[in-house]
């Protein structure tokens, strides 16, 4: 799935590293969450820490 940021540049999520906190987050293999995750990353791109409210912790 293609993403646009404002200026209509194209994310392609798939090239750009996963934050850590979603490798560990409940929601991460959820196909009804990938685009909300997905934007949440590309939002914060450049960003000194991850910051995402709809973190949950896996349970193992």
């Amino acid at each position: 799935m293609a993403y646009f940021n404002d200026d209509g540049t194209e994310y392609n999520p798939d090239l750009y590293p996963v934050p850590s906190l979603c490798t560990i987050c409940k929601k991460k293999d959820e196909p009804k969450e990938e685009k909300l995750c997905n934007m949440t990353r590309m939002d914060q791109l450049g960003e000194e820490e991850f910051k995402c409210f709809a973190y949950e912790k896996k349970q193992y």
